[in-house]
């Protein structure tokens, strides 16, 4: 496997373009922003993008969505909740005085626990609501892209609409906290960490946070 990381828009999202090695199959999550960068990088990798995934829907992870696609021919995939989040993107990003650019419809709705093949690799989908409805972690192998469920150190937001602080808490203690110490966590924003180390060390969700 090959991750290339590029941090996309005035949010700093993390897009991720995943290669599978032996076969060059690859695929391109939350395209935020800077679409040039991110196909330039495609070209360069010389990968064919099989998929184009958003964690969910909220503007900063699907502003180069419609762009990729265009160019790439792969299809859109999101959780089934987000679907109208992401239809309504242009108007969040008009509210904090953004812009971006609408998306184009999904072409595969996820329900959870799917898994996506991406050349050798197995991705499987983890769905852990609570920053949206539909918001969604993808597995593969021991790498984990953990969208704006858990950052190193944080959790997502849950003020927006259709956020959870509850959900979000019970999904990543329940359903992420059971991998292997040693996942790597490849968040949204902000710098990759580990499993292991969010369970000892996370305030919100770790060893000593309340509730624990």
């Amino acid at each position: 496997m090959q991750i290339e990381t590029l941090t996309v828009g005035p949010l700093q999202v993390n897009c991720y373009l995943v290669k599978c090695a032996s076969t060059g199959d690859a695929m391109v999550i939350d395209p935020g922003a800077d679409a040039e960068r991110i196909l330039a990088s495609i070209r360069r990798s010389g990968a064919t993008v099989r998929w184009i995934i958003n964690t969910h829907g909220h503007f900063d992870h699907a502003g180069a969505n419609r762009a990729v696609a265009a160019v790439t021919g792969a299809p859109l995939v999101i959780h089934e909740l987000d679907r109208k989040i992401l239809a309504e993107a242009c108007q969040h990003a008009a509210a904090y005085g953004l812009t971006t650019e609408p998306s184009p419809t999904p072409q595969k709705l996820l329900q959870g626990e799917e898994v996506l093949i991406v050349g050798e690799l197995d991705v499987r989908v983890i769905v852990v609501p609570g920053h949206s409805p539909g918001s969604i972690c993808l597995l593969t192998g021991n790498h984990l892209f953990s969208g704006d469920a858990l950052f190193a150190g944080s959790v997502g937001r849950t003020d927006l609409p259709g956020g959870s602080h509850e959900q979000l808490v019970r999904g990543i203690r329940e359903k992420l906290f059971c991998l292997a110490d040693e996942t790597v966590v490849h968040p949204g924003h902000g710098p990759a960490t580990t499993i292991g180390r969010e369970k000892r060390n996370n305030p919100f969700v770790g060893a000593g946070a309340v509730g624990m």
